[in-house]
């Protein structure tokens, strides 16, 4: 029988500290979140291994280094509600619950919804809930959001998206690059968002957050 148990706290150790994550609220949820009740049954095995993971209908379980680094920098605390974009089968909101006052997860495909759904209520996480709708709709009606975090690379964030944040709200995303991507960090301001890089990163796209092509005759 798998060690999950063991998996999770080497995953921690030799995964999410050395890559300077330092928040113990990070540290805290990954160690509690079962990793392996989030992914399809035939990568129960892999479930902690440094990659990303194909959950299939085109979504992906985040690397864990670059899912902790990216909580590291949203900084979620106790009173926040946060939005969770992507949430796959569930792992991201499950493990944000631990330090949120709640999560608003979005998914498209109606089976991902469901399957997330069962993994949560698994998990006895009560502070989120999965809603289905296209990725760049978010969820206004639950809004507004203290915090926001795609669980992908995008090339653009919507302006639908940010009227979703409060003043003062954060958001993190990775971009994607000709060459390698990067995660930035925003705070939405009067005067739009103020962004800064803080890592280079790659993640297989979300759907829906792709730049417009200028059409030229």
């Amino acid at each position: 029988m798998t060690d999950y148990s063991s998996l999770r706290t080497a995953m921690v150790d030799h995964q999410i500290r050395p890559s300077d994550v330092t928040k113990y609220p990070v540290i805290e949820a990954m160690l509690a979140i079962r990793r392996e009740v989030f992914v399809p049954d035939g990568l129960k095995a892999v479930a902690y291994t440094g990659e990303h993971l194909d959950l299939g209908r085109g979504r992906f379980l985040l690397d864990p280094r670059i899912f902790a680094k990216m909580l590291d920098v949203l900084d979620v605390g106790p009173q926040d509600l946060v939005l969770d974009l992507g949430c796959g089968l569930g792992y991201s909101s499950a493990v944000i619950a631990r330090m949120a006052e709640a999560v608003v997860a979005v998914e498209e495909d109606e089976t991902l919804v469901r399957d997330a759904e069962e993994a949560l209520a698994v998990e006895s996480v009560d502070n989120a809930v999965v809603m289905q709708a296209p990725l760049s709709a978010g969820a206004p009606q639950h809004g507004p959001y203290d915090a926001l975090i795609l669980e992908g690379s995008v090339e653009i964030v919507p302006d639908t998206l940010l009227a979703q944040l409060k003043d003062g709200g954060r958001l993190v995303a990775i971009f994607a690059g000709k060459g390698a991507g990067h995660c930035r960090f925003g705070v939405k301001t009067e005067a739009g968002v103020s962004w800064r890089t803080v890592f280079d990163c790659t993640a297989p796209a979300l759907p829906g957050f792709a730049r417009e092509l200028d059409f030229v005759l």
